[in-house]
């Protein structure tokens, strides 16, 4: 009746970030941070389900009761398929409104069920640009970009191999590091699109990274070269050649494989990206040169030819 006051909305947000084997990508992410950041502004009281593969312990599909809400959203991505009308399913009794969709079928179910579309294409209306870069996340600053390059081989070390041990010991630690992971392969491979073809590509790619964790010599070697702090950890218990390495350059960021614990990682992920710690890559790549030469000048004396006539 007119005068009455509205009642006040309670909305559920999902999207495909929310199906069981849905994949939560950044810009979905972002888009629902916007939306979220959006609607909290405007008073609405928002709760937002996830899959279960993406966030354990977080709200889930199966848990949300269409009972307390009074509108599903739907953020982002294209609105088609079964999973998506089967959402017009469980929550008949709430609005349900897509924004920042895609609609690639207007007849399809999934997309005709709604009773709002805010498309970003698709609709009749122009194309939009995306929701995700509203995202506050967008303008804050960023996150140290660290390269990470490992290694599960090396059986010639024998009992002395700590590799699977370490390697998990890092990958746990750095689930939990705000940082953006860029997985390395020293391997190079002119087939493969995937791996650089070139060691010059290779070292463009470290020069581009604010930190290097490895396990690898040439990953301890190769960093320091492009002036870039490396956190080293040692897979060899008693030390191998990461360890050696890392004296030859007089590199401290270094762990044994028995001291590779949160603790000590984030105190040398602390140092790396402290002034200090790139001061002291900055000042490695600088002196990378002194110390091998003589490597080079015994074997041009081993192999140089003798002096005087040649016999024959």
């Amino acid at each position: 009746m007119p005068g009455l006051p509205r009642p006040v909305p309670r909305v559920l947000l999902t999207g495909w970030f929310s199906f069981r084997h849905g994949e939560a990508t950044a810009g979905d992410v972002m888009a629902l941070e916007t939306v979220t950041t959006a609607l909290t502004g405007a008073g609405v009281a928002c709760d937002t389900v996830w899959s279960p593969v993406f966030r354990p312990g977080g709200l889930s599909l199966e848990q949300a009761d269409p009972g307390r809400y009074s509108h599903l959203v739907f953020v982002c991505g294209p609105v088609h398929g079964a999973q998506v009308a089967g959402l017009h399913q469980r929550f008949a009794a709430c609005v349900r409104i897509a924004v920042g969709v895609s609609v690639v079928d207007p007849a399809d179910p999934a997309a005709a069920g709604f009773d709002m579309i805010l498309a970003r294409d698709g609709a009749a209306t122009p194309p939009v640009r995306d929701l995700s870069v509203l995202a506050a996340s967008v303008a804050a600053p960023p996150l140290p970009v660290t390269g990470v390059a490992l290694t599960t081989g090396q059986g010639e070390y024998g009992s002395r191999r700590r590799h699977e041990a370490v390697t998990a010991a890092l990958t746990g630690w750095l689930a939990t590091k705000a940082c953006a992971p860029v997985p390395l392969e020293t391997r190079l491979d002119t087939r493969d699109w995937r791996l650089c073809s070139t060691s010059q590509a290779f070292l463009s790619l470290l020069a581009r990274l604010d930190l290097l964790v490895t396990t690898r010599l040439h990953g301890l070697a190769l960093g320091l070269r492009a002036g870039v702090p490396v956190l080293a950890a040692d897979p060899v218990h008693g030390g191998g050649k990461v360890t050696a390495q890392a004296a030859a350059w007089r590199w401290p960021a270094l762990l044994p494989a028995g001291q590779v614990s949160r603790d000590q990682l984030d105190q040398q992920w602390d140092w790396c990206l402290s002034p200090a710690g790139q001061a002291a890559a900055r000042a490695a790549a600088r002196q990378a040169a002194d110390g091998p030469q003589w490597l080079l000048a015994a074997l041009a004396r081993e192999l140089r030819p003798p002096a005087g006539p040649r016999a024959g």
